[in-house]
Formats: structure tokens, C-alpha cells, sequence
């Protein structure tokens, strides 16, 4: 396939489309005209038959990319069968099983799995499993976080004032996250510990998202995996966007010699999932539950077979080997056309702009020239394709940018 835009976006359709929604329903992150009608491999068409090249891959929600022959079999499998939307913490599903069976051969031997429905749902579960194991103490988190909007997440969310403007919080303390080992707030963490006696928790991105795509140093979470062991707190590592293969390593973490005591994701494993020592198993039951988590039935089988897919088909190596060579390309635009860095982590990159004015210029260039992409923080281009790019769809995908650039 290759990109095609037969109607300048938006088309009659699509404008329909959105005047509708913009009319009546809650104004929330659009970046774009963009009306999905379906999808083919890397690419996505709208309702006006417009294809467009996806290097958003719905914020790593399809890791597999779109009509995969794989996904597309268990969809029509499930087609002919009924009570697919299951309360799934009430009664067993054989999907439910197949999910924790593939999801934990990818964390430490000693995790278990509780489903839910979202990444937001995830995070509210992880600091619970704390707050059980620790009591209802202060909880630690960076600056420029985000783990989402529910109350409990959103506390220790801090990527946008306007995600948070007059919502309460539980007791928090924040560190400044640090990208670069000689950062002078590196050690931080020791000196907030000092002062802050009883913590429920350490939360932390490896690759903050929303927050701008900043990558850890590997001293600053190898010094919060220290000071959480040294001091008997919980480590939890939140890896919604940045897991399930996104960095050419089934979780970011394992880029860092580090291990989490609770960990986080949803996105490209379809369903939410909080994954936890079994050490901070609350063994009461009904401490934690949910009416629909992990309930339905399509989505779980879904879940399993990215899994299997990712492994056969060795998308790990493939999101090094890709993510590598797509860094390479778009760095040969820093300190051109007001882009100032480019940084990833395998298929997880950002693209910097001198500023946010800049950045949205050349997101809605690249819209109409048949590219997806979208925002991330203040000024930064989140670049994340599917995992199972390739350098053909990398090469048409660069063109397109450079075209967006010039105009």
C-alpha cells in the first residue's frame, strides 16, 4: 500500500462527522479532522477514502498495525459466538486464562495479573496494591509524569496544568525526572526520603509520554530501584505506552537492570493490566475487583494473539532494528526547519521543535499530505509506528515529513 489523499481532509464525510461531535460531545484532544473507517497494515483510511501512512499506531494501541491476518482470524472466530462482554472478575473465561498465561511469560517468575479495562484502571490498581501493603502514606512520582486522569492516577500525573486544574490529591511528593546521569537532581530521590520518613510508593515512567517522550537515565531509575529497595517501598513502573515490544524490549524497564515490584499496561495488550510481586498479593478477597475488567472476551483473545505474534514473528528485533534506522533519519533534520533533537527508545521516538507553534504547523502539514502523527508535552512529535514497519513504509514516511517541512 502507499498513502493516497483523493479529498483534501477533510472530505464531505468527514466534516459531517466532525461538526457533529464537535457540536455534542465533550471537546477533548482531537489533534485532527482524522474519521477512521478501517485500516490496512501501517496504514489507515478514512471515511472519504483517504489512506494515510499511521505513525501514531493510536498511541501504541496497534502494535500489530491494521488487518493483521492473525487478529482478523480470532475476529471472525469470535463473530459466531455470544457472551463476549462477560463480567469478568465475577465468572471465569478460558480467554482470561490464555491472557495471564501470555502476558506473564514476559515478567519476573513471581508476578501475578489482575485485568481491567483501561491503563488509567491499571495505575489506580497499582497504587492500591501499595497502599494495602503500606498504608495510606505519601506516594512518590516525577514532574512531567502523566499516568492518567482518574483521581488516584491524575495525583500523581504532572505533564499539563490543564489536566489537573481544581481536582483534589492524595499526599504526594515529586522528583524532578532526570534524562542525563550528571543531571544535578540525580539523587534527589535519597534526599526526599531523608525528609519523608513513611512513603506508600514510587511511581515512574522509563519513557515519560504525554510529558514529551523524555527517556530516563539509566542512574536516576537505577537510583529509584536503590532507594526503593534500601527504604522497603514498592517500586511501580508504568508502561502503558511504553510496553508490550514498543521499545524493542517487552517493557522499557528491561532496558535498565532494574525490576519493578508492580508494574502497569494496557494500549497494545488491548485491556488494562496491573502485574505484581506476589508479595503485595493483598490475599482478601474483594479487595480489588471490576464489574467489565478483563471482561470481554474478543479483546483478551486479542491480547494473547499480539503476544504470540510479536514473539513469532521476532518484533522486538524488529522495533530495535526500525527504531534505530527511523531515529537515524529524522535526526538528519535537527538544527533544520526549527527542529532541535530527536531521541527513542526502538519504535518509541520524538521529534523536538523550537516551539509548540512550530511543532502543530508541521502535524497538520504532515495531516494533509497523508502522514499521522500527533503531540506530545510542550513542543514534541511523537513518532511511534506500528512494530511491524518497515523500511519501505520508513522511507515514504520521511518524504512526506520532509514535504511537510517545506511547506
Amino acid at each position: 500500500m502507499i498513502h493516497k489523499i483523493l479529498q483534501t481532509p477533510p472530505g464531505p464525510k468527514a466534516r459531517e462527522i466532525v461538526s457533529y461531535i464537535n457540536a455534542h460531545c465533550l471537546d477533548t484532544t482531537f489533534t485532527y479532522p482524522l474519521v477512521v473507517k478501517t485500516g490496512y497494515q501501517c496504514y489507515i483510511e478514512d471515511v472519504d477514502g483517504n489512506i494515510y501512512l499511521d505513525f501514531a499506531s493510536n498511541i501504541g494501541v496497534s502494535q500489530l498495525g491494521y488487518s493483521h491476518p492473525d487478529i482478523v482470524e480470532v475476529l471472525q472466530k469470535y463473530s459466531k459466538l455470544s457472551a463476549l462482554k462477560i463480567a469478568g472478575q465475577d465468572f471465569y473465561s478460558e480467554e482470561h486464562a490464555n491472557l495471564a498465561k501470555s502476558i506473564l511469560s514476559t515478567v519476573p517468575e513471581n508476578f501475578k495479573a489482575f485485568f481491567v479495562n483501561s491503563g488509567a484502571e491499571a495505575v489506580e490498581n497499582a497504587i492500591k496494591l501499595a497502599y494495602r501493603a503500606k498504608g495510606p502514606l505519601t506516594g512518590i512520582s516525577c514532574y512531567g509524569a502523566f499516568h492518567g486522569r482518574t483521581l488516584g492516577a491524575l495525583t500523581f500525573t504532572y505533564s499539563k496544568p490543564v489536566q489537573k486544574k481544581n481536582f483534589p490529591e492524595f499526599a504526594v511528593k515529586r522528583v524532578r525526572f532526570c534524562t542525563k546521569d550528571d543531571d544535578p537532581s540525580i539523587d534527589d530521590i535519597n534526599k526526599i526520603l531523608q525528609e519523608q520518613k513513611d512513603v506508600a510508593f514510587i511511581i515512574t515512567e522509563v519513557v515519560q509520554g504525554e510529558g514529551g517522550y523524555n527517556i530516563a537515565s539509566k542512574k536516576f531509575l537505577q537510583n529509584l530501584y536503590r532507594a526503593a529497595k534500601d527504604h522497603d517501598i514498592p517500586l511501580i513502573i508504568d508502561e502503558v505506552q511504553s510496553g508490550m515490544g514498543r521499545t524493542g524490549e517487552w517493557w522499557a524497564w528491561k532496558h535498565y537492570g532494574i525490576k519493578p515490584d508492580i508494574m502497569t499496561t494496557a494500549k497494545g495488550l488491548q485491556v488494562g493490566a496491573t502485574l505484581f510481586d506476589v508479595r503485595f498479593d493483598p490475599k482478601e478477597k474483594g479487595t480489588m475487583s471490576s464489574t467489565w475488567g478483563g471482561g470481554h472476551r474478543i479483546d483478551m483473545a486479542v491480547g494473547a494473539k499480539v503476544i504470540e505474534v510479536i514473539k513469532r514473528d521476532k518484533l522486538l528485533d524488529n522495533a530495535k532494528k526500525m527504531g534505530s534506522l527511523l531515529l537515524k533519519r529524522m535526526s538528519e533534520f535537527v538544527g533544520k526547519y526549527g527542529i532541535i533533537d530527536a531521541r527513542g527508545l526502538g519504535l518509541m521516538i520524538a521529534v523536538e521543535f523550537e516551539s509548540k507553534e512550530s511543532r502543530d504547523k508541521v502535524l497538520q502539514e504532515a495531516f494533509k499530505n497523508g502522514l499521522i502523527l500527533l503531540p506530545a508535552g510542550e513542543k514534541v512529535m511523537r513518532v511511534i509506528p506500528p512494530l511491524i514497519i518497515t523500511e519501505k513504509e520508513i522511507d515514504e514516511g520521511i518524504e512526506i515529513f520532509k514535504k511537510s517541512l517545506l511547506c
